[in-house]
C-alpha cells in the first residue's frame, strides 16, 4: 500500500521523471469513494505510476495469534483469532468499490478469513454482473480444502508471497495441526485447480529479491534446515512455475499482461541480467544467484560491475 510516508520518499523522483521503477500503487479500501472520485478527475495514471487498486483486511496474522480460523490455536486453544475489520463493512466497500469498477485486493490468512472474502466477492459478482474484476486475494495463506478450487472457478487471483512457507515452516507445528499445514501455502494444488496464481515479496516483512521467493516456491526447504526435502514437497512447483508466478501472473493481476510479463516484441523492455541460469543450475543454488543488470524500458538502471 502507498501511503504519506513512501508518497514523501517517491514524489521528487516522480516529479523529475527520475523514477526506475513501476509502480501500482494501492490504498485503503475504507477510502474507496475518495479514490473513486479521483481517478475520474485524473484518470488512473501511466506506465510508470498508475493507481486504481485497494487493499483492505480480514484477518491479522498467525504468527500474533490473529489470523482467523475455524477452529483454535493448538498453542492458544482458548484464541481463533478473528476479523480486524468489521464483516458488514468490509462487504459494504468490496461492493462499492468493485462497482465503482475499481480493482479490490483483501489481506486474508486464516482459512475461516479466506472463505469469508471468498464469499464477499462472490456476492459482489451477483450484484453487480460479471466484468473482467481480478479480486485479489493477499496471502491466501492457510485454505480450507473447498476454498482452494474456488480460486480457479471464481476468477479470484491468490497474491501469494513464497518465502513466507519458508519462515513460517520453522514454527507453525507449534500452532496448527496436520490438517491444516496440508494447506498451507498450497502452490501446486492452487495452479492444479486453474488458479492465476501470482507471487510477490511482502517487503519488509520478507524479502525483496524474487530470487529468493523462486527459490522457495521451489524448495520449500525451512530456513532452519529440518526440511530439506521441502516443508510439505508436495506443494513445491517448478522453477518455470514460480517464474511464470512472477512474471506473466504478476503482470495479469494487475491488468498489465498486454506490456509487462514477457520478453517480447511489443511490450515494455523491463528484464534483468543474471550470473546463473537458473533453470540448469541446483534448485538449492538459486537463492545465491546475483543480478549483473537490470533493464527499465530499455534502459539500464542497474550494473552490478558500476557499484
Amino acid at each position: 500500500m502507498v501511503d504519506g510516508l513512501i508518497w514523501k520518499y517517491i514524489e521528487k523522483p516522480i516529479k523529475h521523471k527520475q523514477l526506475q521503477l513501476r509502480i501500482y500503487s494501492f490504498v485503503a479500501l475504507s477510502t474507496w469513494q475518495q479514490l473513486d472520485s479521483f481517478c475520474r478527475v485524473n484518470g488512473k495514471g501511466d506506465d510508470q505510476l498508475r493507481w486504481g487498486g485497494l487493499k483492505g483486511f480480514v484477518d491479522g496474522s498467525l504468527g500474533s495469534t490473529t489470523a482467523w480460523f475455524y477452529d483454535p490455536y493448538l498453542d492458544e486453544p482458548q484464541k481463533r483469532g478473528f476479523n480486524i475489520t468489521d464483516t458488514v463493512l468490509l462487504k459494504k466497500w468490496v461492493i462499492g468499490a468493485d462497482k465503482a469498477g475499481l480493482q479490490v485486493a483483501v489481506h486474508a490468512i486464516g482459512d475461516r478469513a479466506n472463505d469469508f472474502i471468498l464469499d464477499v466477492f462472490k456476492s459482489a459478482v451477483t450484484e453487480n454482473g460479471e466484468r473482467d474484476r481480478r479480486f485479489r486475494i493477499e496471502h491466501a495463506q492457510h485454505l480450507s480444502a473447498a476454498a482452494i478450487s474456488r480460486f480457479g472457478l471464481e476468477n479470484i487471483i491468490p497474491s501469494m508471497q513464497p518465502y513466507h512457507a519458508i519462515d513460517d515452516g520453522k514454527w507453525a507445528y507449534k500452532r496448527l495441526d496436520s490438517a491444516r499445514l496440508k494447506r498451507t501455502y498450497p502452490f501446486k494444488s492452487l495452479l492444479r485447480s486453474n488458479a492465476k496464481l501470482s507471487f510477490g515479496s511482502d517487503w519488509t516483512v520478507a524479502p525483496l529479491t524474487p530470487l529468493e521467493g523462486i527459490y522457495a516456491a521451489v524448495t520449500r526447504q525451512t530456513l532452519d534446515g529440518k526440511n530439506p526435502g521441502g516443508w510439505f514437497p508436495e506443494e513445491k512447483i517448478s522453477v518455470e512455475e514460480a517464474l511464470r508466478c512472477y512474471t506473466i501472473a504478476n503482470a495479469f493481476s494487475g491488468f498489465e499482461e498486454k506490456k509487462l510479463g514477457k520478453i517480447k516484441k511489443g511490450y515494455l523492455a523491463d528484464f534483468v541480467i543474471l550470473s546463473d541460469n537458473i533453470f540448469e543450475i541446483a534448485p538449492e543454488a538459486i537463492r545465491n544467484t546475483k543480478v549483473l543488470q537490470t533493464i527499465i524500458n530499455g534502459k539500464e538502471v542497474f550494473n552490478s560491475s558500476k557499484k
